[in-house]
């Protein structure tokens, strides 16, 4: 079997098990679960996770994106608690349920960003919808479209 290219720096074989970096992000979520279970979730102590993950992302594009998704989506649905996941800064609901995250480029190794939610956001449209996008850029339009689908996923 030929090897599948996971990152532009790691390969694997099939069925050989995670990458280096795939090894990173479930590391620093058994880290996240661990000081939530110590702390009180409190929208300070995540925004002060999710802020400190934005400064340690390693390409200035990344950090700009994550400090500017977050300042939209704290106005978009400031009832969303910041916090990190998989080592990502993303937002949860009042039970604690990721509904939003963004992901770096340079976190795998790939050409974009991602701005992603998960199941329990209510984006549904009819049989088929869009549950992340990726980013190069944002641009007004952007960021208009990621406010709007914010608060459509907490309405």
């Amino acid at each position: 079997m030929s090897p599948k290219t996971v990152t532009k720096n790691t390969t694997k074989e099939a069925g050989e098990g995670f990458t280096v970096e795939e090894k990173a992000a479930m590391k620093a979520r058994a880290q996240e679960m661990k000081a939530e279970a110590r702390a009180s979730k409190t929208r300070e102590e995540g925004e002060k996770t999710l802020l400190a993950a934005i400064a340690q992302m390693k390409d200035p594009t990344d950090r700009s994106m994550g400090k500017r998704i977050h300042e939209i989506v704290t106005v978009a649905a400031p009832e969303l608690i910041p916090k990190t996941w998989y080592g990502m800064p993303a937002y949860a609901n009042a039970d604690g349920k990721v509904i939003c995250f963004f992901q770096a480029a340079s976190k795998f190794g790939v050409r974009y960003a991602t701005f992603g939610f998960q199941p329990d956001a209510k984006l549904d449209d009819g049989n088929m919808w869009a549950s992340s996008f990726a980013l190069i850029k944002l641009t007004s339009t952007e960021e208009a479209t990621i406010a709007a689908l914010v608060k459509k996923a907490v309405s």
